[in-house]
């Protein structure tokens, strides 16, 4: 198992160097535009301005990031961040709240963290935007692109070429269906139920992405959140091993979203969907991949990271940078493998590299 997980690492670090090579010759990245949708994962400081609990726009996150804190819940770059790097890009895509005139023409990140595809989902943290009210955003820099262009045909032509990522579920589930005391959804649905209504509501979502001129959108399938360290607290399973109903209903979410994605082909024959299996990729022996520590975080263990206090110095051999949020580490080598498959089970169909230059 160690050489495999050798061979994969080698195959991410060729990834980099290829890419950086690829669009270091005239300076052009792959697609003209990228759109980001998603929850804490994803968020770059959408959540800053809010009433929440969700916010990492203080050290020590950041800590890696040039800018320092800027609301990513990591030490450095998220896992969209090193996908508009492999893209091409020479800055970071901008969050919703701060993009403004011809920014919004280069794509817009509108994730949030505690956002889910429900929209009660993550209120007990307060206020967050929920992929229904992101989806709003979008429609509105539609309309920007559309002023900013001359028309909603220039408009649709631009955004038919851009890459659109979503990554949203997670909250669904951690800030929702697994806090029975808080939420009713549990005594509402079995798991079996509850990842058919997810998938039926987010159907609807995706199909308003479309209407809207998505053409290439790659969906973020759900991680092994069983494993955080903050659910490991919650639950007490034995050590070294995760929590298995969680990582087992993430599970049926996530192969009702590769069936998704193969509707979604079927129906729009315009576009091009695919499944990045996140689960998949974090999955296997993270020691083999140099990792040493997987269930604490590297700031606040499993309790959670405050201004106050101190992270680990060794940030490179920790999964989890918080309670819940993988360190840069590990997002570079997930976006590595959504950007170019390291194995086939990697993506459905098409990997992000391929998606981009469709």
């Amino acid at each position: 198992m160690a050489s495999t997980h050798q061979k994969i690492w080698w195959s991410v670090f060729l990834t980099l160097l290829l890419s950086n090579c690829q669009h270091g010759v005239d300076g052009a990245p792959q697609v003209p535009c990228y759109f980001i949708f998603g929850d804490s994962l994803s968020d770059s400081g959408n959540n800053n301005l809010l009433v929440t609990k969700a916010k990492a726009n203080f050290k020590p996150y950041g800590i890696d990031f040039p800018q320092g804190p800027t609301g990513r819940f990591t030490n450095g770059r998220t896992i969209v961040d090193v996908i508009s790097e492999l893209l091409g890009f020479h800055s970071f895509i901008p969050s919703f709240v701060t993009a403004k005139g011809k920014d919004v023409l280069q794509g817009v990140n509108y994730a949030s963290g505690a956002a889910g595809i429900r929209d009660e989902t993550g209120q007990h943290l307060g206020d967050r935007i929920t992929l229904n009210r992101q989806l709003i955003n979008y429609q509105h820099t539609v309309a920007q692109i559309a002023k900013l262009l001359g028309g909603a045909a220039a408009a649709a032509d631009q955004l038919s070429k851009c890459v659109f990522t979503v990554g949203i579920g997670s909250n669904d589930y951690i800030n929702n269906y697994f806090l029975p005391n808080l939420y009713p959804t549990s005594k509402k649905f079995t798991p079996e139920q509850y990842a058919t209504a997810l998938i039926a509501q987010y159907s609807l979502q995706l199909k308003t992405l479309h209407k809207f001129g998505a053409r290439k959108v790659a969906l973020f399938g759900l991680g092994l959140i069983g494993c955080a360290p903050a659910e490991l607290a919650a639950f007490s399973p034995p050590k070294g091993t995760c929590v298995d109903k969680i990582n087992s209903a993430v599970q049926l979410f996530n192969g009702k979203l590769q069936s998704l994605v193969n509707d979604l082909n079927t129906e729009f024959s315009d576009s091009k969907f695919t499944y990045i299996n996140i689960f998949g990729i974090g999955s296997g022996d993270p020691k083999a991949a140099g990792f040493k520590v997987t269930d604490s975080g590297c700031c606040g263990g499993r309790t959670g990271c405050t201004a106050s206090a101190k992270p680990c110095s060794n940030r490179r051999e920790f999964v989890f940078f918080d309670e819940f949020h993988p360190t840069e580490a590990v997002n570079v080598n997930l976006a590595a493998r959504a950007y170019k498959a390291s194995t086939p089970s990697d993506v459905s169909p098409i990997d992000i590299n391929t998606l981009a230059n469709l």
